[in-house]
């Protein structure tokens, strides 16, 4: 893996550091979920769903991408009410 520096305010940082120990983990555990709830991965692994909804619906690409985004926004939007 390679190595990224940011920079954050101490309020930020702090906020930040307080967050994992609350949950637990690193503070790379928890910027690398934070990701994924936003959906932030590689090109590949997002294409992913894709083409399962194709395999498995027999869609073609336009029907399965428009799915896989309304599934995308529906999970999203419970996780965020929660």
């Amino acid at each position: 893996m390679r190595r990224l520096t940011i920079t954050l305010s101490d309020v930020r940082l702090a906020a930040l550091k307080e967050a994992a120990r609350m949950r637990g983990q690193t503070i790379d555990q928890l910027i690398d979920e934070s990701l994924d709830f936003y959906g932030i991965k590689a090109r590949e692994d997002a294409r992913a769903p894709v083409r399962r909804a194709r395999g498995h619906a027999k869609l073609g690409e336009d029907q399965a991408l428009a799915t896989v985004l309304r599934e995308v926004r529906a999970v999203r939007g419970t996780r965020r009410k929660v």
